[in-house]
């Protein structure tokens, strides 16, 4: 068995030459932490922590967000009798039973930066996709021409089999209009707040917003998608164990992945037991059966021995998985827990399941036994805190050791001089000769040393190390130019500037409109005008907006101006435009004025905006969403006197069907209940009398607006009676 695999103590994934002593010393080393496959190892990984204790519920933190959309992700490719074993249990496959407990994992996992700094974490997670999926999606290329442009997913067949990608901006306008036009069906008035308030329910342009992060589409110009893990499973039922996992190795290699990712990322093996059928400490046995008129014998290995050859072959990255096997659970079972809803999925699947509900309308929610659910979080929180992260930690070290550090010396910036400066005029209007950009192809091949900075980049963005991100960022954004690599070029500047905002240094005026303004305008261009790719250009102005707005003061209002840069792109349709014109009125409600007068604050525009938020949704036929910017525009232009403010306001009101009665009545009752209050604490006040001075009477002034409150209600009595 051992010469049917390699070893995985020599580390094939990292380049010749290990890590250096001087960066050692900072790194975990995998083989000191023992490796709790059972149940019973949940009080060492947890700290103590329930798993069936419910997490906090996710509020629209927009920094939190954005880290959880770029996170590992982790391919599966398992053999057939596990995929059975999960269909068995209500799932499609063995990565579907997975999949919902990777998007947030229990517990804190901690993370060591490049400078040896722990940091613990409550939010992360990782995504698990099939490495045939992977195979059959992302950028094919054919004569230098892309067959999927802009990462437009693949289209599903009508039983649901196909590769559902993210990076469509249409399915994501399909799937909110389709939302909202529930909504307004089911109750109008309980549509959730844009507003900078946590909410109960999720607002549409979040949902928005995370559709548009949600399953990246995998492209050669950035490694977010690629996997950085593999987990290769086999239950107890198969009857070649090793046989098995020799093929699904060997399988896993051969695939026709595209030629810009790289293989060399983790194996992670996974024994399924099943606790029904087989038990895990019965002897071992032997069995006969007839194939080919052949008597052919076997021996039957109990699981533990299984998986101890399997630890002594592969090393520590291994657990064994202890499911039941008896049928699909229901809510009605006494042990049974529901499994959480995927958030993280594309645009694509998510209608495909809406469609699915439709249609057959008894589908019941899945569920697991409390001990496979229990199982499962271990596995995935052992695998990530254990293998994954350790694997990730490695590798950065190593490529910023031997890659990066060169680029910064002094032959790496001499080379990229001469490259700039010293190249022919030939040579300048095309791709240098000694470059390795394949124009081709359009993509560096996945040795090389362009390549792999931006692998090291994007696994530091991944382990939340934002300033080696935006070191790295920095470097391959000249090597990139020089080599008129535009989609990679636009991906550096991209991220140059995200990972700049994410580090959490102070962004004066003049950073922000020196550094991070000409990185955004330089990606967006790239993305536009020379790769036509309006969703990664969409992308990065949409998280620059969330970023940028969060910091309040003048970021704010320099994400209001990138939010309207990416309204007047036209990448969306009505919907979207609708969404993103709101959202311009956000960022300038976030900016908070000065002394008792708010000097500097901008509700008008805030108001502005709210008004033509309130126009597109009239025009798209959503009447709720244009009475809620109505509610958020009229008290701030209700005393202005521009006549055709007030002429544009009241024909939106006509047309949006604004009845504010109700709402009056409820303000009315509030402020007889203040002005209650304040006449129970009676503040006795001196001041000084001046002869010309003339008071009128509070007491009147109050019986008048009784008198005021008390005719609306009949008035309203009498409307709602007719």
């Amino acid at each position: 068995m051992s010469s049917a695999f390699p070893s995985l103590r020599t580390r094939p994934t990292l380049p010749a030459g290990g890590v250096s002593r001087a960066t050692s010393v900072y790194l975990r080393s995998s083989s000191n932490a023992p490796v709790h496959s059972s149940v019973t190892s949940l009080n060492s990984l947890f700290n103590q922590a329930n798993l069936n204790s419910p997490r906090p519920p996710e509020d629209e933190d927009c920094k939190g967000l954005v880290c959880r959309s770029f996170v590992p992700c982790i391919a599966v490719h398992v053999a057939d009798d596990t995929n059975e074993l999960a269909r068995e249990k209500g799932f499609a496959d063995f990565k579907g039973m997975l999949r919902p407990y990777g998007e947030s994992i229990q517990g804190r996992i901690t993370i060591r930066d490049s400078q040896g700094i722990s940091t613990t974490h409550d939010d992360y997670g990782v995504r698990f996709v099939s490495l045939a999926d992977v195979a059959d999606s992302g950028e094919k290329w054919e004569s230098g021409t892309s067959r999927a442009i802009n990462g437009s997913s693949e289209k599903a067949a009508s039983d649901g089999s196909g590769v559902f990608q993210g990076g469509s901006v249409e399915e994501v306008e399909k799937l909110v209009n389709l939302h909202m036009e529930r909504a307004e069906e089911l109750n109008e008035t309980s549509l959730p707040s844009d507003g900078d308030t946590p909410a109960s329910n999720q607002s549409f342009y979040m949902l928005y917003l995370r559709r548009i992060l949600s399953a990246l589409p995998l492209s050669p110009h950035e490694t977010f998608s690629h996997p950085v893990a593999c987990v290769i499973a086999i239950s107890s039922r198969n009857a070649n164990p090793i046989d098995s996992l020799r093929n699904l190795y060997n399988s896993g290699n051969h695939l026709p992945l595209p030629d810009y990712l790289s293989t060399d990322y983790l194996r992670y093996y996974v024994l399924v037991h099943d606790e029904d059928r087989d038990d895990i400490k019965k002897s071992v046995g032997r069995f006969h059966f007839q194939s080919g008129g052949y008597i052919v014998e076997m021996k039957l290995m109990k699981s533990t021995q299984l998986f101890d050859q399997m630890k002594k072959h592969f090393g520590l990255h291994c657990h064994l998985l202890r499911l039941r096997s008896g049928g699909a659970s229901v809510i009605s079972d006494d042990d049974a827990v529901v499994v959480p809803k995927t958030q993280w999925i594309s645009a694509a699947e998510e209608l495909h399941e809406i469609r699915s509900r439709d249609y057959d309308d008894e589908q019941p929610a899945a569920c697991l036994p409390d001990s496979d659910a229990a199982g499962i979080q271990t596995m995935v929180r052992e695998m990530t805190q254990v293998s994954v992260i350790p694997f990730m930690e490695r590798c950065i070290a190593t490529w910023n050791d031997q890659v990066a550090s060169r680029r910064r010396g002094i032959s790496g910036r001499f080379i990229s001089m001469s490259k700039r400066y010293f190249s022919t005029s030939s040579s300048r209007n095309s791709t240098s000769s000694s470059s390795n950009y394949d124009a081709l192809h359009q993509s560096y091949p996945p040795s090389s040393p362009e390549a792999q900075m931006r692998k090291l980049a994007d696994y530091a963005f991944m382990v939340r190390d934002w300033r080696l991100a935006h070191s790295v960022y920095e470097l391959l954004r000249t090597d990139f130019n020089n080599d008129k690599a535009w989609k990679y070029h636009a991906g550096a500047q991209e991220m140059a500037a995200i990972s700049l905002i994410l580090t959490g240094t102070g962004l004066t005026s003049k950073v922000r409109a020196d550094t991070i303004a000409p990185m955004l305008d330089l990606s967006c261009y790239s993305y536009l005008s020379r790769c036509s790719a309006t969703y990664h250009a969409l992308r990065c102005l949409l998280v620059a907006v969330e970023l940028l707005r969060i910091r309040g003061g003048g970021a704010a209002d320099e994400a209001a101006t990138w939010a309207i840069r990416a309204r007047d792109m036209n990448a969306q349709g009505t919907i979207g435009h609708a969404l993103i014109t709101e959202r311009v009125g956000a960022c300038y409600t976030i900016r908070e004025g000065i002394g008792s007068g708010a000097w500097g604050a901008r509700k008008r525009k805030a108001a502005m905006w709210k008004m033509l938020a309130a126009g597109e949704w009239l025009e798209v036929s959503k009447l709720a969403q244009s009475r809620r910017c109505l509610d958020a525009a009229l008290p701030v232009y209700e005393g202005s006197r521009f006549m055709h403010v007030h002429g544009f306001m009241q024909h939106l009101k006509q047309q949006a069907g604004y009845t504010p009665l109700l709402a009056d009545l409820q303000d009315g009752r509030r402020r007889r209940g203040g002005e209650d209050s304040d006449e129970e604490g009676v503040e006795i006040q001196s001041e000084t009398l001046h002869a010309g001075l003339k008071r009128k009477s509070l007491i009147v002034g109050r019986e008048v607006e009784r008198e005021v409150e008390n005719e609306a209600e009949s008035g309203l009595d009498r409307f709602v009676d007719s």
